[in-house]
């Protein structure tokens, strides 16, 4: 039918990207303050692996603001598989050597190999994938 789009295996009809787009945006923003809320009022390990988790949360959602009518499952394993490339990047001296220079550079690359961080990256990526899967039920549901 005209019009008609695919969002996460659903059909979205009429402007459904710019829809999915808009709750993408507000979900990034959401993943970014719960990442700063969990090291406002945790630390340790609980910190670090809710952010590795969430890191990869947010790598998800970017992949629906790029292709918002991309699979949960395609987006969940581009972010899982960004995210332990970024880690296993840490294993060479140029993560490290960017961090230096740059607090975005080390935000985004961080500056020191972690394996279990691979693990949450694993976590935060099913979490992504249930989630998208849970907003795409709810949208193949709308009239």
């Amino acid at each position: 039918m005209p019009g008609e789009r695919r969002y996460g295996g659903a059909v979205v009809r009429g402007t459904g990207a710019v829809r999915v787009r808009a709750a993408a945006a507000g979900a990034a923003v959401l993943t970014v303050a719960a990442g700063l809320g969990v090291r406002a009022v945790a630390g340790g390990d609980l910190a670090k692996y809710a952010g590795d988790a969430l890191y990869t949360v947010l790598i998800h959602i970017l992949v629906v603001l790029i292709a918002p009518r991309v699979r949960p499952v395609t987006a969940a394993g581009v972010a899982l598989i960004f995210s332990w490339a970024v880690e296993l990047l840490q294993l060479t001296d140029l993560p490290a050597w960017l961090a230096e220079r740059s607090v975005a550079a080390r935000l985004v690359l961080g500056s020191t190999f972690n394996a279990p961080d691979l693990a949450w990256y694993g976590a935060g990526a099913a979490l992504a994938w249930c989630a998208h899967t849970a907003c795409a039920r709810v949208v193949a549901r709308e009239p």
